[in-house]
C-alpha cells in the first residue's frame, strides 16, 4: 500500500512529465515525417545528386545508434557554436515552454530524434512509393505530368495510404526512444522525474516504474489499436 500511495501522492509530477514527454513526441513526429518525407523524394528522385544525399542520410542515421546520435547533438553542437535557437518559434516557444528555455538540451535531443526517426520515416514513405503499380506512374507521364506533378497527384496519395501501418509503428519506436533523452540533460521529461523522486525523494522504484510505464503505454497503445484496425480494414478491403 505504502508503494501505491507514493505512487497516487506524485500522481502530479509524472502527470507534467507526461505532458512534457507527449509534446516533445509531438514535435519529433512532426519533424521526423518532414524530414523523411524529404528524404524519400531525394531517393526517388531523377536527379543523381540528390539520391546520392538521400540514400546517405538514410545509411548513416539506420545504422548509428541512437545514444551517438543524441550524444553527438547534446556535446558536438555546442563545441560548434550553436543552442538550436532557430527552433524558438514564436507562439510556438509560449506552448511548448522547453523550446523557449536558455537550457538548450530539449532543442538538441528534439534534433537527434527527429534525424534519427527522419530516416526511418523515409524507408516507411519509399516502401509505400513502391507499392504503387508502376503504369500509375507511366500513365501519369504519358499524359506530360512533369516528376514533380507527377509525385504530388499520383504517387504520393497513394503512397501515404500504402505506408500508413509502417508509419505508425515508427511513431510507436520513437515515442520509446524519447525515453532515453531523459539522460541527455532534458527535464521534466517522464522519465527524468520518475528518476528524480526515486534518486532525490527516496520513493520505492516499483511504483515509480510503474507509473512510467503507464504513461508511456497510454502514448503508444492507443496508436497500436488504431494501426491494427486500419490493417484490419485494409485486408477486409483486399
Amino acid at each position: 500500500m505504502s508503494g501505491l500511495n507514493a505512487l497516487v501522492d506524485h500522481f502530479d509530477v509524472l502527470a507534467k512529465g507526461f505532458w512534457s514527454t507527449f509534446q516533445f513526441c509531438l514535435l519529433i513526429a512532426i519533424g521526423a515525417l518532414l524530414l523523411g518525407a524529404v528524404a524519400a523524394i531525394f531517393r526517388i528522385s531523377p536527379i543523381p545528386p540528390l539520391r546520392w544525399v538521400g540514400t546517405a542520410y538514410v545509411t548513416v542515421f539506420r545504422n548509428v545508434p541512437l545514444t551517438v546520435v543524441l550524444f553527438f547533438s547534446a556535446f558536438v553542437l555546442p563545441a560548434l557554436g550553436t543552442n538550436a535557437d532557430f527552433l524558438r518559434i514564436p507562439g510556438l516557444d509560449s506552448l511548448v515552454k522547453p523550446l523557449g528555455t536558455d537550457l538548450p538540451y530539449f532543442r538538441f535531443a528534439l534534433i537527434a530524434l527527429s534525424v534519427y526517426t527522419g530516416a526511418f520515416v523515409c524507408e516507411a514513405l519509399r516502401s509505400g512509393v513502391n507499392a504503387v503499380a508502376a503504369g500509375q506512374a507511366e500513365a501519369a507521364r504519358a499524359i506530360g505530368l512533369t516528376f514533380t506533378q507527377n509525385l504530388r497527384l499520383v504517387v504520393l496519395p497513394q503512397a501515404w495510404k500504402a505506408a500508413i501501418v509502417p508509419l505508425g509503428s515508427v511513431i510507436i519506436a520513437m515515442i520509446k526512444n524519447s525515453a532515453i533523452a531523459s539522460f541527455f540533460g532534458v527535464g521534466g521529461m517522464l522519465t527524468s522525474r520518475g528518476y528524480d523522486l526515486i534518486t532525490i525523494d527516496n520513493e520505492p522504484v516499483i511504483p515509480m516504474f510503474i507509473g512510467i510505464t503507464a504513461g508511456f503505454l497510454v502514448m503508444t497503445i492507443p496508436l497500436s489499436l488504431l494501426l491494427d484496425r486500419v490493417e484490419r480494414r485494409r485486408a477486409v478491403a483486399r
